[in-house]
């Protein structure tokens, strides 16, 4: 047995197995610029990176309440909604709100 490990160490050090540490890419990151935040403060919300998507607004039970296009990258929506939790979506972006 410490024959085969003598033989597996040996072939480690001259790089014939390879090595257990992780080697980086020399390939740039991806910064995404046109994702989509949702802001909400009290009954007001703020939507950047929103321009031709809808601003769509679901109750807790998945009612539909209310739609709203967005027709600029920055739009402020002012919410005409009862006290409550609710759900926002602006195309693949999901948020859980409360309205106080």
């Amino acid at each position: 047995m410490r024959k085969i490990w003598t033989i597996l160490f040996a072939l480690f050090l001259v790089g014939a197995l390879p090595s257990t540490a992780m080697e980086w890419e020399d390939t740039p990151l991806e910064i995404e610029t046109d994702t989509v935040h949702i802001n909400v403060k009290a009954n007001k919300v703020n939507v950047l990176n929103g321009e031709g998507k809808d601003l769509e607004i679901y109750n807790l039970t998945g009612v539909r309440v209310s739609t709203t296009p967005l027709e600029s990258n920055d739009t402020n929506v002012h919410l005409n909604l009862p006290r409550g939790c609710y759900i926002l979506k602006v195309g693949k972006v999901v948020r859980k709100v409360t309205i106080l």
